[in-house]
């Protein structure tokens, strides 16, 4: 044991990393689709400054046309940089039992080495974002990332078989090797293996099934987890499945519902819309919306369990047609005061 120990995300931040989209399908073929993005990133940056300091990685020929788009307060970083997903690209910061903060650098191969994606800069992200943040890396050679994994503080992380144990990533790794590895990193002593996640995610765009859409943590003994309610979409059965797990794993937590959108579908086929893919952080929720009825019941559902934190609705619709949320853009670096 190295003593290492990832704080839960509604603990104190000390800030919000996150990536500007600056290249690639992120951006889109046209200028209304570039903005399009561009606007959707600037939306949830904004609204976390609001509460807690947000840093920017931004590609270096990208720093102006940030700058246009962001609160003056939102501090950028420059940084080479492929794609815009910092949860995934970035370093997930944990304390070690004096206090000290590191950043765990998971390889990053484009989500288990899919054929459109590009990762030479953002495969040393992790270490660059530690550099800018003044804490050491925490080598890994395990293939991971940030929305793949969830925990509760206490040990127990939630976790995907075709993430971690799937294609493209760690195919020669046994269950029992993943499992040691999230304890060396993260200080976890339990696993909550769920089988698959949501079907869209499965798409030429997805991640293959992480966590973060699925199921979270909200506190140490509370999980949400997406339930969509209506069989004609294939999820029905993924939420069925997932409820399943996490009472057969989880007795005596309370485990919450968290309905998702009304609507079924996009111009891509079967949405995987998901308000578990929201951000905590100091004082407040940001709520992916999606202009669906759903958006109001998912906000009270989440005024009640993240008491006292103010809930703000940002659209994440133009986040999710590539291919992730807000949780996904996102990284908290805790506070160790």
């Amino acid at each position: 044991m190295t003593g290492w120990r990832m704080p839960p995300e509604w603990g104190p931040h000390e800030r919000t990393w996150m990536a500007w989209p600056s290249s690639g399908y992120t951006l889109g073929p046209s200028d209304a689709e570039a903005d399009e993005a561009r606007a959707a990133w600037a939306a949830v940056a904004n609204a976390i400054v609001r509460f807690e300091p947000v840093t920017m990685a931004v590609n270096p020929d990208a720093v102006d046309i940030a700058r246009t788009w962001l609160d003056p307060e939102v501090r950028i970083a420059e940084m080479p940089l492929d794609d815009a997903w910092m949860r995934d690209i970035g370093p997930t910061f944990v304390v070690d039992e004096g206090r000290r903060m590191g950043g765990v650098d998971w390889v990053f191969n484009g989500w288990g080495a899919q054929s459109w994606a590009q990762w030479d800069e953002d495969a040393q992200a992790a270490q660059r974002v530690c550099a800018a943040a003044g804490v050491p890396a925490v080598p890994s050679r395990m293939v991971n990332e940030g929305g793949g994994i969830h925990v509760n503080g206490e040990g127990i992380v939630l976790l995907t078989r075709t993430v971690q144990l799937g294609e493209g990533r760690n195919a020669d790794w046994t269950q029992d090797q993943v499992e040691r590895e999230l304890q060396r990193t993260l200080g976890v002593r339990r696993f909550v293996w769920i089988e698959r996640g949501l079907t869209r995610d499965y798409d030429e765009f997805g991640t293959r099934g992480h966590i973060d859409i699925v199921a979270c943590f909200a506190d140490a003994t509370t999980v949400l987890f997406h339930d969509q309610r209506n069989p004609e979409h294939p999820d029905h059965a993924v939420s069925a499945e997932v409820r399943a797990t996490l009472e057969s794993a989880l007795p005596g937590m309370r485990i919450v519902a968290v309905p998702a959108p009304d609507v079924l579908r996009d111009d891509e086929g079967w949405v995987d819309y998901s308000y578990i893919n929201h951000y905590v952080c100091n004082g407040a929720v940001i709520l992916c919306a999606f202009d669906d009825s759903g958006d109001a019941r998912a906000a009270e559902i989440l005024s009640e369990v993240y008491p006292g934190r103010e809930i703000v609705l940002v659209d994440a619709r133009p986040i999710f047609a590539r291919g992730g949320g807000i949780h996904c853009i996102t990284q908290q670096q805790p506070s160790v005061r």
